[in-house]
């Protein structure tokens, strides 16, 4: 349909234009997507067999929407794609403070309008972008907000009595007729705010004050809550529950693949401004294996949730410390290094909530065990694992590696001040971490070497195997005997 030609109601009619509610919009624009076999979502990745047909299925029901799941599950932008489900353009009555569509007008100025012009009612074209409204719920969230009250300030300015209708002052969601309007955080939203919504919901229509008006809305209502709330601070009151259609579970990813390409896909800006600093393949796992390794931890609360923002700011300030160090050391491109995941722990540290145990070992030490625990888990990905007890007879595939750090009497030192030259030539004089490789995991690239040599070293002091010291400007390795005698 030329939008640009059609600017009057006779126009409309002319050109065959019919009404349809925003349900049914989204509807048949979901089932010509889904005949065509098109991505309807794009950019959510890990929901493809559990969340996304679920929301479909609800939209073709003509439901409204509950998107139920801990923090940074993808639940609002779920919602905000729901867009590209409406129509590009929809007639609106020109004026219209509350979207009146010409053939269903609601407002009293609409009705007034298309009685005293009839066919040359002015319309406009609400584009599908304009037409997605969100509130996050807050505790100050009053019935005026959302719903609307009276303004005596119009009224006064128009010389009305507070018994005419026209001194209504409408909220956010008659304004949000016609459009898909989003309630992030619903739980948060109070009990009495919630009994304000059961109407629109079953019914479609508001009540303000003590005007006897019925307002058909025609909205798309999509909520988000997480379920840690019902606790914490808030819950969704039973009938407003029942007057939901869908309720969808969202969840993390399940893999870590899955998780891999979501960090990739949210951090390709902060990739591509630095395209000096190489991420090998093992680093991004480790990055990932983080998160999975706080979602079981036991010092973090399971039930607050770990969002996936952490993988996505770790990886962030993962090259931004790759870079800074390499500018420090005059190196032009540089490869990330293992140490460079001690420059993720504020990352770390702002996303987790602790339980009591982990408020005693310290926000900034849980960190660091994490990064442990994740380092560990992938090493034995691609390494034996080690035995804390080894039988009499079997081969140790780390004692060679164990005998050369026993021989270096100083102890072996990887600074970050060394440039990636000679931090690989300092790497290289450990013979058997090179057999180990070559061993088990030959199919590594040349260029990611060094950070599996890395790996390997800080595997071994997790393993207890080896020991590890901070210094200042990088690390300490030693056997774990000689660690000993040092301590004494």
């Amino acid at each position: 349909m030329d939008t640009k030609n059609i600017t009057t109601f006779g126009q409309l009619k002319k050109a065959g234009y019919r009404y349809k509610s925003i349900k049914e919009e989204l509807r048949q624009n979901l089932l010509q997507k889904l005949l065509k076999k098109e991505v309807v979502f794009e950019g959510i990745h890990g929901y493809e067999y559990t969340v996304i047909p679920e929301l479909e299925r609800a939209i073709l029901s003509k439901h409204n929407i509950n998107l139920l799941g801990l923090r940074g599950q993808a639940k609002t932008r779920l919602a905000r794609q729901m867009v590209s489900l409406l129509d590009e353009y929809v007639p609106v009555v020109e004026g219209s403070e509350i979207n009146d569509d010409p053939f269903q007008p609601i407002s009293r100025h609409a009705k007034e309008l298309l009685h005293k012009k009839g066919d040359e009612t002015p319309i406009r074209w609400l584009q599908r972008e304009e037409r997605f409204a969100e509130k996050l719920a807050t505790p100050d969230v009053t019935v005026a907000d959302i719903i609307g009250d009276v303004d005596p300030i119009k009224a006064a300015n128009l010389k009305l009595t507070y018994a005419d209708d026209r001194v209504i002052h409408f909220g956010m969601i008659p304004r949000a007729n016609r459009c898909i309007f989003v309630i992030n955080e619903l739980p948060d939203l109070q009990p009495r705010i919630q009994v304000a919504l059961f109407n629109i919901l079953q019914e479609g229509d508001i009540q303000i004050r003590g005007f006897k008006l019925r307002l058909p809305m025609d909205i798309q209502f999509v909520f988000t809550a997480n379920p840690e709330d019902y606790t914490n601070r808030g819950s969704i009151v039973t009938p407003l529950k029942d007057r939901i259609g869908s309720q969808i579970l969202t969840h993390y990813p399940e893999s870590l693949e899955i998780a891999r390409t979501i960090t990739e896909q949210e951090t390709a800006l902060a990739q591509a401004e630095k395209p000096n600093v190489y991420v090998p393949e093992l680093a991004k796992d480790i990055l990932e294996q983080i998160s999975f390794e706080a979602r079981e931890s036991e010092y973090i609360d399971s039930k607050s949730g770990v969002s996936a923002r952490l993988s996505i700011t770790a990886f962030e300030n993962l090259l931004s410390t790759a870079e800074r160090r390499a500018l420090l050391n005059g190196d032009k491109k540089t490869i990330v290094r293992l140490s460079d995941f001690m420059g993720i722990i504020p990352a770390i540290t702002g996303k987790v909530e602790l339980v009591y145990e982990g408020e005693q070992e310290g926000a900034n030490q849980v960190a660091r065990q994490l990064i442990a625990d994740a380092v560990k888990t992938e090493f034995l990905n691609y390494f034996p694992k080690i035995e804390k007890l080894q039988k009499e007879g079997d081969a140790d595939p780390y004692e060679d590696l164990v005998s050369w750090f026993f021989e270096q009497s100083g102890g072996f030192e990887l600074l970050d001040s060394t440039s990636d030259t000679e931090f690989n030539l300092q790497l290289d004089r450990v013979e058997p971490l090179d057999d180990l490789i070559d061993t088990f995991v030959g199919d590594f690239i040349e260029k990611d070497k060094p950070f599996v040599k890395e790996v390997i070293l800080w595997a071994l002091v997790e393993f207890k195997k080896l020991s590890k010291y901070n210094l200042s400007d990088g690390l300490r390795f030693k056997d774990v005997y000689g660690g000993y005698i040092s301590g004494l």
